[in-house]
């Protein structure tokens, strides 16, 4: 396996949303390594970020396992979604998330993998996975990430990378 950085975006100042244009369409797999923090509060510490593929608002379902505190839940959404602090939470935390998204040039429907952890320090956490599709067989070209409370703070980071299958066709994500 080969994993490439494409490229990596810190925010300077505020912003609502990070972008990625122009995906190169070299290679099987796209990952995203994601680490902000909302500006505005949700209504709890932990606010929801979204993201779309090729700017497209729809043909998205997913499904998620949510750990927060002491209760658990499993929503279905149709949308995409990854989580993060908001201002209610403890200064200077970032969240930590991951998107994969296998075969993001084929022509089939997109399947989409998804982790998320964020915490407010010894006060509570939100651990998240999901799996979600995006209905569409078009190549992902363009990968938009969201701020839903307010705007993505300064320092907020977010690195894609591209993955290429090994030479006997398998793509290992360990070595």
């Amino acid at each position: 396996m080969t994993m490439k950085l494409i490229e990596s975006k810190t925010l300077g100042t505020a912003a609502a949303s990070i972008e990625f244009t122009s995906i190169p369409q070299t290679f099987t797999d796209i990952i995203a390594k994601i680490s902000v923090r909302q500006s505005s509060n949700f209504g709890n510490p932990y606010a929801p970020i979204s993201f779309a593929l090729n700017s497209s608002a729809s043909n998205k379902t997913s499904r998620y396992l949510i750990g927060e505190g002491t209760g658990t839940s499993s929503p279905n959404y149709t949308e995409f979604y990854l989580w993060t602090p908001s201002n209610s939470t403890t200064a200077n935390t970032f969240s930590n998330n991951e998107l994969y998204i296998p075969n993001y040039t084929g022509s089939t429907n997109k399947s989409i993998s998804i982790d998320s952890v964020t915490e407010n320090n010894a006060t509570g956490v939100l651990n998240a996975i999901g799996a979600g599709l995006w209905s569409n067989t078009a190549a992902i070209t363009t990968l938009t990430f969201n701020s839903i409370a307010g705007n993505f703070e300064a320092g907020s980071t977010v690195s894609l990378y591209g993955i290429l299958k090994g030479s006997d066709g398998i793509v290992t994500t360990s070595p």
